[in-house]
């Protein structure tokens, strides 16, 4: 029987034969440090006067690779070679890492003119391997990892001199070792020399630091090695610009990825501290705010698991959103100084720093005998690069996120100080680093929205000359740009580098109009995760004029060969063209940003397939029409390395156990096997049991955190989101005071039948959202009133969490029963934080909006409680809003809210008056009754033990679809074109 191999099913067994002369290799799993050897790419040595180094490269060559399929043991791989034999073993011993063998032994024949190597393949089975396909994947990567090109770190400089490069480079001569005792040196090297401590007293936090560096020390080894390998196979790469990215602690995710958690955590243990008490000490990196933000993280980790050749860009932002403190049951806001004791994970490249323009005026000059536009600018920022690696899981590729800083320009300071103008320096400097201060500046103001437009201009800006700086170091041209660079925009934020790109050609490299337009038309795509059409950003052209004067005129002069283009196919169908151009006429005129990207983008990208045919039909309706081929959907998707692995550890090795391997965690469509084990009564059993220890650990938190001691017993509902009117948690709230009511007007036979739950909700309210934060304060007094209540007891309890975070939902959604996502149908785009809560084995109480559609179809009905209005009926509801009575129940919540029941009368008025008399947009009251009914059955099924097991394990087996592994394939094959560029081992 043939069987088809993949790379992390491998066991590998060597045929050891009768040799005249033999030697031993033992190389044992903990002596295997990941993906470690004693090569890497070769790396150019740079010096002051910018001379090459003559290299000399130790290459080993192989004489033959040959395959032997008639022996017993297995099928037999022999290399014959002339090179020594210690350097073969050890490109054996990597090549054989990146299968995943565990153990092995290695002998080898020395004849006379050659050394021979035999080693048999083995399935999991112990069978041979016989299939074609399989064979040639062994024997390609033998041949890719040793003849393609890879370096040995042993390298020799031409000539007898060991000092300058040459001994610069024994130096460096291997990889920083993985094993706890190596740990522990690096660790106490950096307590003493980096954190600055006596390595005979230090406490947690600068531990945390120490290990945190000695990580990161592995990090920039694979890094560099990643980079280099990129740079020599030149292959296309994606740059991913985004203006957010949530990536919660860098510790637990990196010493997942690199394979070393485990030592790490020994390492520790016998220095005298605890790994996941330093775990703690990380706070999280505030880039972003919500579901677009951690998507963007995810979508990194991914793209460096599946070994694709990509570059993140984005912000460094010094406070980040902000800081959610709760005051008597207010949200009040505070900056988050999450870098006030430094960051650990990030490397700041002084010297990678590029001007960026603002202001100024526009002139028409001749150059070379050609007329151009020279800029001329009033002000001008530096940028500052800082470096985050990005480690992929089983593999060595480990990518960038490049983060800009702003600061001031050298030449503003010189000035301020040749006039003695110190004051004005400081001014200069604190006006320049505002840029990147804070994510998402209030733009109700015209100071907003300048800062706004600034803002995404320097993003923008920096990582475009990045980009082409790192294109043009390796083409002459820009003939190849198509072919090597992809830039996608995630959301419109960094759509003013379509201008940008189209300036620098232009102006800087005198491509001309036509070609410079060929280029950006081939490199763009863009994803939207917009819903409604009024949603969509605009920029006053009054404030694009004073900011960005060059720009203005370039995307001006697109929406004019857009719209003559345009006139061509519809004719004067003046309604039309006005709402397809890129220039919005009006009381204020704007630029339509979400057109701009359209029209300059290859593909333009939905984030769901009820998100697609939202865009089709109602956002960009008359773009659709006019190009259907243009419009796509990728399904959004969380990574499981973060969201099981290490969110959910106990989780993970019992899905490793019942699957028989750890291969899920790259290949999660193995997931679904575990519905062959759904029902089994002893998976149910553990499974239950780590549900409790999670729930065990999250009850812990709540107490911590607000005094309120609940159950284990009752089901764990949860709704932790940003907080906002379509996301509904007014409607969760109303619920709750539903039941609350209820269980107070039952009788004691009655309640010994209510199933106990405990109600969590968490998020932030935007600054200026007024109804969001008195939502807050709404929650907070309904659980002052039940959860002080001793007729309830523990079968009600009502938490808010506040500053809800990555580290909060890692501790959140593995330990939860039922997850809310409850948006008015129509409003979510796609929602990963039911992926999330799906992947952990989580019941998800919904309605059929954005992926949940897609949920449904992958889980089952049966194993859902959906609820509300579909997405075809919210606009005939809507209109009958101020016709349709609202039910009985919803009309005696809101009458309780609205007579004090909770106190706070007054302040409470403008909230109930927002879902009553025909003014109930997000139809609270519409789908009320069908709520009820959800929470109803819910209950039912949470009663039946085996049921509720049953329909948990299923969950977590339906969620391979939502890995943003496929989303990132899927994105790779058909909208970026790249293909994966794995750095040998």
């Amino acid at each position: 029987m043939s069987v088809t191999l993949q790379p992390s099913l491998i066991t590998i067994n060597y045929y050891r034969p009768i040799t005249k002369k033999t030697s031993s290799f033992t190389s044992p799993r903990s002596s295997l440090p990941p993906d470690h050897s004693s090569f890497t790419p070769l790396r150019k040595n740079a010096t002051n006067n910018g001379a090459k180094s003559s290299i000399q490269a130790s290459r080993t060559t192989i004489s033959s690779v040959t395959v032997e399929k008639d022996v017993s043991e297995g099928t037999v791989f022999v290399i014959r070679t002339q090179d020594k034999m210690g350097i073969i073993l050890d490109v054996i011993t990597r090549v054989l890492k990146g299968f995943k063998v565990e153990n092995f032994n290695v002998q080898f024949e020395e004849k006379e003119d050659c050394f021979v190597v035999k080693f048999v393949v083995t399935d999991l089975g112990g069978k041979k391997i016989e299939d074609e396909e399989s064979l040639i994947k062994i024997e390609s990567a033998l041949k890719e990892v040793v003849n393609e090109g890879v370096v040995l770190r042993k390298v020799g400089f031409v000539g007898k001199s060991k000092t300058g490069p040459g001994r610069m480079f024994e130096l460096m001569d291997g990889f920083l070792k993985n094993d706890p005792g190596s740990l522990q040196k690096d660790i106490l090297h950096h307590v003493e020399y980096t954190v600055a401590r006596s390595r005979f007293s230090f406490d947690d936090f600068e531990a945390y630091q120490a290990l945190a560096h000695s990580v990161r020390d592995r990090l920039i080894e694979r890094w560099h090695d990643t980079q280099q390998h990129f740079k020599k196979k030149d292959p296309k790469r994606l740059y991913f610009l985004s203006l957010e990215f949530l990536m919660g602690r860098s510790l637990s995710n990196s010493v997942i990825n690199l394979g070393i958690r485990d030592q790490c955590a020994e390492a520790l243990s016998q220095l005298g501290f605890e790994y996941e008490v330093l775990a703690e000490q990380e706070g999280d990196a505030a880039l972003g705010n919500g579901g677009l933000a951690r998507l963007s993280a995810c979508q990194m980790d991914s793209l460096a698991t599946l070994d694709y050749p990509a570059w993140g860009y984005g912000l460094r932002y010094q406070y980040g959103l902000f800081r959610q403190i709760i005051l008597d049951g207010f949200q009040y806001e505070q900056p988050d100084y999450w870098l006030n004791f430094g960051n650990p994970w990030e490397i700041e490249r002084v010297h990678v720093s590029y001007p960026v323009k603002f202001y100024g005026s526009v002139t028409e000059e001749v150059v070379n005998g050609k007329k151009c536009n020279v800029w001329t600018p009033g002000e001008t920022v530096e940028a500052v690069a800082y470096d985050n690696p990005i480690p992929g899981y089983g593999t060595r590729n480990t990518i960038n996120l490049r983060l800009w800083a702003a600061k001031p320009s050298d030449g503003y300071d010189i000035e301020s100080y040749n006039t003695g103008d110190y004051i004005n320096a400081i001014v200069n400097r604190q006006k320049a680093e505002i840029i990147s201060n804070v994510l998402y500046p209030d733009d109700r103001s015209y100071q907003g929205k300048e800062l706004r437009l600034k803002q995404q201009y320097f993003f923008v800006s920096a990582s475009l000359q990045d980009i082409i700086r790192r294109f043009k170091d390796v083409h002459g041209n820009f003939d190849d740009f198509p072919d090597k660079v992809a830039l996608q925009l995630n959301d419109t934020h960094p759509s003013i580098s379509i201008a940008e790109l189209m300036r620098v050609l232009l102006d800087e490299e005198h491509l001309g109009w036509k070609k410079s337009w060929n280029i950006v038309k081939q490199v763009f795509s863009f994803t939207t995760h917009t819903v409604l059409p009024q949603a969509l950003e605009k920029v006053p052209v009054d404030l694009f004029q004073n900011v960005l004067p060059r720009h203005l005129q370039i995307i001006y002069d697109i929406n004019f060969a857009f719209m003559e283009e345009l006139k061509k196919k519809i004719g004067q169908d003046y309604s039309r063209l006005s709402r397809m151009s890129i220039v919005e006429e009006g009381a204020v005129k704007n630029i339509r940003v979400a057109n701009l990207s359209i029209v300059c983008s290859h593909t333009v990208n939905g984030v769901s397939r009820a998100h697609y045919e939202l865009l089709k039909t109602r956002v960009f309706k008359d773009f659709y029409e006019l190009w259907p081929e243009k419009f796509q959907y990728k399904t959004n998707g969380v990574t499981q390395r973060r969201w099981i692995v290490v969110s959910n550890p106990s989780l993970c090795a019992l899905i490793s156990k019942w699957l028989g391997t750890e291969s899920w965690i790259r290949d999660i469509d193995l997931l679904a096997h575990l519905r062959e084990y759904a029902s089994n009564s002893d998976l149910q059993q553990e499974w239950m049991t780590v549900k409790k220890i999670n729930k065990m650990r999250l009850a812990e938190y709540i107490e911590t955190m607000s005094g309120v001691k609940v159950s284990l017993d009752a089901m764990f509902d949860v709704q932790v989101k940003r907080i906002h009117e379509y996301k509904r948690q007014l409607l969760n709230i109303l619920g709750v005071i539903h039941r609350y009511d209820c269980i107070k007007n039952m009788g004691k036979d009655e309640r010994k039948k209510v199933v106990p739950r405990v109600c969590i909700i968490g998020g932030k309210a935007p600054p200026g959202y007024e109804i969001a934060k008195k939502i807050i304060k709404l929650c907070h007094a309904v659980a002052e009133t039940i959860n002080n209540d001793d007729d309830v007891g523990d079968l009600l309890k009502l938490v808010f969490i506040p500053d809800y975070n990555v580290s909060v939902a890692e501790l959140v959604i593995p330990g939860s029963d039922l997850s809310q996502h409850i948006s008015t149908a129509g409003h979510e785009a796609s929602g990963t934080g039911s992926m999330k809560f799906l992947m952990n084995g989580c019941l998800l109480l919904a309605t059929a909006d954005g992926s949940t559609n897609e949920i449904i179809e992958e889980i089952g009905l049966e194993n859902m409680f959906i609820f509300g209005a579909k997405i075809n009926e919210v606009p005939a509801l809507r209109e009958k809003d101020s016709t349709i009575k609202a039910p009985l129940q919803f009309v005696r919540v809101v009458r309780m809210v609205r007579d004090g029941y909770f106190g706070f009368k007054d302040y409470f008025k403008s909230l109930c008056d927002s879902v009553e008399n025909g003014k109930d947009f997000y139809l609270l009251g519409s789908d009320f009754a069908s709520y009820l009914e959800a929470q109803a059955a819910a209950d039912r099924a949470y009663v039946d033990k085996t049921k509720w097991s049953e329909m948990s394990i299923l969950c977590t087996a339906a969620s391979a679809k939502f890995s943003s592994d496929r989303t990132i394939e899927d994105y790779a094959e058909e909208t970026w074109g790249v293909q994966p560029c794995k750095c040998p081992f």
